[in-house]
């Protein structure tokens, strides 16, 4: 039925869903494989679609961590309310990306120490990449990570403007295939 539910969305907007299916669990698996999850106080996400990142998250996590999910798409805040609604230290923002210092200050968050994306840089307006990577490496500062995945390497150019530092691995067990990036400015 998730699955359903993200093609449908895709099909209705393109341009913020970005794919026709949720990400593998694999691709889960090696976005996680960035964060030291002893040490984390507080993850963001944004664009958690149906919640495969957030799941392995949950999973890997202190249970003091907070983990914040930002979602702009109505549909997939449902399901991620439905699916979440029972995990402490979790929040589900209906909102986007561009306004993540608005929420940090709403909701008075820790500092933040990792940024999981699911967003598709390669879709979403130049103006809005810019923005949303700015904002985010403004919290992150020089001890944060910034992880996303692109199915091409067309956008490190853009991501390089912000983060010194880029590992990318490459996942092929994922339709289609995907490339993580693990930035920082350390």
């Amino acid at each position: 039925m998730k699955s359903f539910t993200f093609l449908f969305q895709y099909f209705l907007k393109p341009r913020t869903v970005g794919a026709i299916l949720p990400s593998s669990s694999k691709l889960a698996e090696k976005m996680m494989d960035c964060i030291d999850f002893q040490t984390a106080k507080c993850i963001l996400e944004y664009g958690p679609g149906t919640g495969v990142f957030t799941d392995k998250m949950l999973e890997k996590r202190n249970e003091h961590t907070v983990v914040v999910l930002i979602e702009y798409n109505k549909e997939f805040c449902k399901i991620l309310n439905d699916k979440f609604k029972d995990k402490k230290n979790v929040m589900i923002i209906n909102g986007s990306a561009e306004d993540i210092d608005s929420y940090v200050n709403q909701y008075n968050l820790p500092r933040v120490d990792y940024i999981v994306s699911g967003l598709p840089f390669a879709s979403l307006p130049e103006n809005v990449s810019h923005t949303i990577l700015l904002k985010t490496k403004k919290l992150l500062g020089d001890s944060g990570k910034f992880i996303t995945f692109q199915y091409t390497q067309f956008k490190k150019g853009l991501i390089s403007q912000y983060f010194r530092k880029i590992d990318i691995k490459w996942e092929y067990r994922n339709i289609p295939p995907a490339y993580v990036f693990c930035c920082s400015n350390a």
